[in-house]
């Protein structure tokens, strides 16, 4: 498959940057080429209004961290703890095959003078972007196994916004924000010592947090799946920014036999297999300023050499006006997402759950993080939330599942912002957030 059939488009909006927006004429244009549509998915029916129906709005959250004592809330029957604090920006998180857990500290950083200023100046309330990036993994050791990490090691250091973590046969794959790296690796160490070796190259930099690089390998460890998300908005700059992005591409273990295996997806940072098949699935962080309510981020199967839409269409066959008429083949060819996650959530993070600590409801269902709103006039997001699955397949529409991240939504305050989901060894659940440098865990009681 050509890397490059199916992405066209455009470089990134800086992070505070601002859009002068449509015209009358170019709303009038997408209201009678868009309208207004109910979309059948696998779980409930979507409503989608005509683009531009509101307003694009900018509210950024401002981050005031977590008072002593206080934390998000899960539903009854579970316990939430601090798994370990005083991280610095924690994204991801990865069990290693002892139980070990490995926490990739990076975020997004400034790439002109205004956004270095602005970083400088924490003038930044929601945390997305510092001044600098951590650029480790971590290590944290649970030896006694109460649920708190006695052990606390730089694990790898030297990185380039590091987010997707993997172990398999006996390397350790860390995903920087422009390539694959892997390191000789023996089960049990607490750092890595050996040289790296750079096994694939990938397009850096991107819109907002559009840095991330995740990992997952195959059912049968045979192939490495590598999701980079799109460099713009809505392709916005020119195709050469585009190249190899808003895909979820595949390799062999040593970095051979690239293919873009799923394309269109604008920025799938959440991947994870359904238990008990082989079919991959991802969270997907859509695209912006068509206003309030569009476009829904999804949770969706990814299909080998199907399309999901980016730039062109939006939630099947919705074609974006600002790409009017470009790609009517592809409009054509979108596939529709089975799970509507909500506009402008950011869903970034995804784990199913495939222990049974979790009442029967829970299990081999999916959880999202939902890392929170900029471009809604109302808050949206700020959770965890939860997919039932049956067979391998959604079974009902997503519900909340740990909330309590927004203190105050009429002053834009939050404590914290939930992002990567990972489920550990004893059966709980791992929340990282990122803006209050917090690893959370939810535990049955």
């Amino acid at each position: 498959m050509n890397r490059t059939t199916f992405v066209p488009a455009l470089a990134g909006l800086a992070l505070l940057s601002a859009c002068s927006g449509p015209s009358k004429q170019e709303k009038a244009e997408a209201a009678a080429t868009t309208p207004a549509d109910t979309v059948a998915t696998a779980t409930s029916p979507v409503d989608l209004p005509q683009p531009y129906a509101t307003k694009s709005t900018t509210k950024r959250s401002k981050v005031i961290g977590w008072p002593a004592g206080k934390m998000p809330v899960a539903p009854a029957g579970f316990v939430v703890t601090k798994y370990a604090g005083d991280l610095v920006s924690p994204r991801n998180t990865y069990v290693l095959p002892n139980g070990d857990v490995l926490v990739a500290e990076a975020n997004t950083v400034p790439t002109d003078t205004k956004e270095k200023v602005v970083a400088q100046l924490k003038l930044d309330p929601s945390k997305s972007m510092r001044a600098s990036s951590a650029n480790r993994i971590t290590l944290l050791r649970d030896a006694n196994k109460d649920g708190q990490p006695e052990t606390r090691e730089t694990f790898l250091t030297g990185l380039n916004q590091p987010f997707g973590m993997l172990v398999l046969d006996s390397y350790f794959y860390v995903a920087n924000t422009d390539g694959v790296w892997r390191y000789p690796y023996q089960a049990g160490q607490t750092k890595i010592s050996g040289k790296g070796t750079k096994i694939m190259d990938l397009p850096a930099g991107g819109y907002n947090n559009h840095w991330t690089r995740n990992l997952l390998a195959g059912p049968e460890g045979k192939k490495i799946y590598i999701s980079v998300g799109s460099a713009s908005n809505v392709a916005e700059h020119g195709i050469k920014e585009e190249e190899r992005r808003a895909n979820v591409l595949e390799i062999n273990p040593d970095g051979s036999g690239e293919r873009v295996y799923a394309a269109g997806l604008r920025n799938p940072v959440g991947l994870d297999w359904a238990p008990g098949t082989q079919t991959l699935w991802s969270a997907v962080n859509e695209r912006d300023e068509l206003g309030d309510e569009l476009v829904p981020d999804y949770l969706t199967s990814v299909q080998p050499g199907k399309f999901y839409g980016w730039p062109y269409a939006y939630f099947g066959q919705h074609e974006d006006p600002r790409r009017k008429g470009e790609r009517p083949d592809l409009v054509q060819q979108t596939v529709v997402p089975e799970v509507a996650l909500g506009p402008h959530t950011a869903s970034l993070g995804l784990a199913f759950y495939k222990a049974d600590k979790f009442p029967a409801k829970y299990r081999n269902g999916a959880f999202i993080g939902q890392h929170g709103s900029w471009n809604r006039s109302e808050f949206s997001g700020y959770k965890v939330v939860f997919v039932p699955f049956q067979n391998g397949k959604p079974s009902g529409p997503m519900e909340d599942f740990l909330t309590g991240f927004v203190a105050n939504a009429a002053d834009k305050e939050v404590y914290g912002r939930p992002v990567g989901i990972t489920a550990l060894p004893d059966g709980s659940l791992l929340v990282a957030d990122d803006a209050a440098d917090t690893l959370w865990r939810v535990a049955a009681r």
